[in-house]
């Protein structure tokens, strides 16, 4: 129930965030999600893609190391306190949300890309508490061998 994201810290210019999503697009891998964090001098852009060894193949190309991350994507009810509701269990675990974000998906609620200080731990609360979890299929995601 986790998805590979792939972490690259890129310069704070349009020119770069367009590099890497044209050369991926050229490639013909469709981008998911993507959350880009400032941190100063450079940003931290976080992809989930439709092809995770083909876009690391491209960055490395582009001289952009890239680290792959695993997340948890979960499928939150689009309504008032729906987010404490799922973040009570995990508080109750002591799991620690290390970074989240989200996007409407196709479904009648949000999706929720989580990474969390022990994600087997969150999977197995999140899943006790029947909230609901996506996979990489879900996404329409290749992901490929393990963490790199």
């Amino acid at each position: 129930m986790k998805l590979k994201q792939i972490t690259i810290a890129i310069e704070n210019s349009p020119a770069r965030l367009f590099e890497v999503t044209r050369a991926l697009g050229d490639a013909g891998i469709n981008l998911r999600a993507l959350n880009l964090v400032d941190t100063g001098l450079f940003g931290q852009l976080r992809l989930l893609v439709s092809d995770v060894p083909a876009a690391r193949r491209i960055l490395m190309q582009l001289q952009m190391p890239a680290r792959v991350d695993e997340v948890v994507a979960a499928e939150i009810e689009d309504r008032p306190g729906a987010l404490a509701d799922v973040l009570k269990h995990l508080l109750s675990a002591d799991i620690k949300v290390i970074y989240t974000y989200a996007f409407i998906g196709a479904s009648a609620g949000a999706v929720m890309i989580f990474r969390f200080d022990d994600n087997d731990r969150a999977v197995q609360v999140l899943q006790q508490n029947g909230v609901k979890l996506l996979d990489a299929e879900a996404f329409g995601i290749l992901e490929g061998g393990g963490r790199d």
